[in-house]
């Protein structure tokens, strides 16, 4: 059951405050209002330890690491198994060109408050097709796999429906259901939501055609502490498989490469100057960093649902997204 790194003891620590906050909640439903925030957070760190987990297993044991991604799963909100189809499969190979089931231009590549705000859904929408096709592919070929994702979906959910009727046993149905979506559904849909939002920020306007060029990364060491090293999300395009705690290193290894545009050292003050000061001073927006991602170097027409290019019909969807 051993950890391959002792630095996860961070990881199981932050899942040991996740359940307590849960339980603290639950318990004494008149904390909830100002505790559920905290709760929010932690969920999506363990958004972040699923997204980790799931490049890097944290334990020796394959069972550890099956029921460690199910604990997980409980507080981010949903089945870790499907970062496997639309992550690790998807994303990382395509990394934001057609074909990514969650490229951030697939109506526009302008950048603005309310497309962000809206891509969590848009993207959620997307995943769902690779998703379900793991899902079909597992049944058809793979039982071992398919009875684990079942697995998961069915912890997941009965997991949540055992903490409402906790809830709603020990406080009422209006208290215990009160509780229960402070301290469980809002933090686990933050994370789903938050997750996908970092994404995007992640992707947009960046050039996934570059050797380096393909990310945006947040280098604040706070940022990095309370996620994980989430931030570094260049070097950790090109180092896919390695433990958290070696991305910085790797990301001041390639730093000097990196356009200085697609650095930054606080996501707040990214935010206030992308959403708010942009908003009148657009010089101060992002802008396309090298090749766009539907700009593909040997022309050609990109096909969103395959990433094929087919140069017999360039320059009618690039119209549509510029």
């Amino acid at each position: 059951m051993g950890l391959r790194h002792a630095a996860d003891i961070r990881s199981l620590l932050w899942v040991v405050i996740a359940a307590t906050l849960v339980a603290l909640q639950l318990a004494r439903p008149e904390l909830a209002p100002y505790l559920f925030w905290v709760s929010c957070y932690f969920a999506l760190a363990c958004g972040v330890m699923a997204h980790n987990h799931n490049h890097c297993p944290t334990f020796h044991s394959k069972s550890s690491n099956e029921v460690f991604g199910i604990v997980l799963s409980v507080f981010y909100g949903y089945p870790t198994f499907a970062w496997i189809p639309t992550h690790n499969l998807n994303h990382h190979k395509f990394v934001n060109r057609a074909g990514d089931a969650t490229i951030t231009w697939r109506y526009t590549n302008k950048h603005s408050f309310w497309i962000a705000l809206s891509y969590p859904f848009v993207s959620g929408y997307y995943q769902a097709e690779p998703t379900k096709m793991f899902i079909d592919r597992a049944r058809e070929k793979n039982p071992k796999l398919y009875r684990r994702i079942i697995t998961q979906y069915v912890t997941w959910l009965g997991t949540h429906i055992v903490l409402l009727a906790v809830a709603v046993v020990a406080h009422g149905w209006k208290t215990g259901l009160f509780a229960w979506a402070l301290c469980c559904l809002i933090p686990a849909l933050f994370a789903l939501w938050t997750i996908m939002l970092f994404n995007y920020e992640q992707h947009v306007h960046t050039d996934p055609w570059s050797e380096h060029n393909h990310s945006r990364s947040f280098v604040s060491p706070t940022l990095n502490f309370l996620l994980f090293n989430n931030g570094y999300h260049a070097a950790h395009h090109e180092h896919p498989g390695v433990h958290w705690t070696k991305l910085a290193p790797l990301h001041a290894e390639m730093a000097k490469d990196i356009d200085p545009r697609l650095m930054h050292t606080s996501v707040w003050w990214y935010w206030f100057r992308q959403y708010a000061l942009a908003w009148w001073l657009p010089q101060l927006g992002t802008v396309q960093v090298g090749r766009a991602p539907f700009d593909p170097p040997d022309g050609g027409q990109l096909d969103l649902a395959s990433g094929d290019v087919d140069a017999s019909e360039m320059g009618t969807n690039a119209a549509m997204v510029r």
